[in-house]
């Protein structure tokens, strides 16, 4: 594989639910996900845009297949991912990690941070050693800004900002090559997620790791990503750099997400306020 290569490939990926309906038998189908295609490049963020309930999450984990695709392909390094046995998805967890939206409740409160930070080294690389496991450990602690004398701690004893470095630290311990960041950021304060975006980039820029980051604020989004793909109920509305997006968008929702980014003038976010409950209306009606 060159290196101008895609590292991921997604193609026509669909993902539909059966939901069974009242007492008599039969079920509908909800189309969560759509016919979604897109390529992501080494070292470079893909930003994954939509309001809840559009289906960025259930994309995420389809991608990774750790839900099931209905149709389509995720191709990683030439290699279908919906098409692996357990033995090759388990080989592909040390290169594909995952950071979650809940800190606290992704963190077992059984365990220590260290333990925590630890445990894929323990799954993936079996061979090291104790030793060099817990140096690894600090070493990666270090560079997400948490204290080595905070290894023997439990999640309870953490704020949520320090739950996530917790998690952003033990995503990275395997040197992965992508990370999927399913709203990570969505449960932290505002001052909180700016620092956790920034590790995020310098952690990127240091390591080249890729990431595909989800998040339902386009504002957040375009921060940190090259590139922006909107979603709008399970179908890519819109896809391009993010200032592209951003400045010049093409698509209605895509500018009513834009609309909904509060901004501090009270005259100006008193018309934002409007195209929100617009796009609720929308929104509700095309559901229905």
């Amino acid at each position: 594989m060159s290196d101008k290569e895609p590292i991921l490939k997604v193609r026509n990926l669909s993902v539909h639910f059966k939901i069974p309906k009242g007492l008599f038998g039969g079920h509908s189908v909800l189309k969560a996900v759509k016919d979604v295609s897109f390529d992501l490049h080494a070292g470079e963020t893909l930003g994954i845009v939509g309001e809840s309930g559009c289906g960025k999450s259930t994309l995420s984990r389809a991608i990774i297949k750790l839900i099931q695709a209905t149709e389509g392909e995720s191709v990683w390094m030439g290699k279908d991912i919906l098409k692996m046995n357990p033995k090759e998805l388990t080989g592909l967890r040390k290169d594909i990690q995952m950071i979650f939206q809940d800190p606290l409740a992704s963190l077992n409160p059984r365990m220590t941070a260290g333990s925590i930070i630890a445990e894929p080294l323990k799954i993936h690389y079996p061979e090291v050693g104790k030793a060099e496991r817990m140096a690894r450990v600090i070493e990666m602690m270090e560079k997400v800004g948490l204290s080595a004398n905070m290894i023997n701690k439990y999640p309870h004893e953490f704020s949520g900002g320090q739950c996530q470095r917790i998690g952003i630290a033990r995503a990275l311990i395997t040197r992965p090559k992508l990370i999927v960041c399913d709203e990570a950021v969505s449960a932290l304060d505002v001052s909180v997620q700016a620092q956790v975006i920034n590790l995020l980039m310098d952690l990127q820029k240091e390591l080249g790791v890729s990431l595909l980051f989800i998040a339902h604020d386009i504002a957040v989004v375009r921060h940190i990503a090259q590139r922006i793909m909107v979603l709008y109920f399970g179908e890519v509305v819109e896809i391009g750099s993010s200032e592209q997006v951003v400045m010049a968008p093409q698509h209605d929702y895509t500018k009513k997400l834009i609309a909904s980014v509060p901004v501090p003038d009270p005259k100006e976010e008193m018309k934002r306020r409007e195209l929100r409950r617009r796009l609720r209306r929308e929104a509700a009606a095309a559901a229905a």
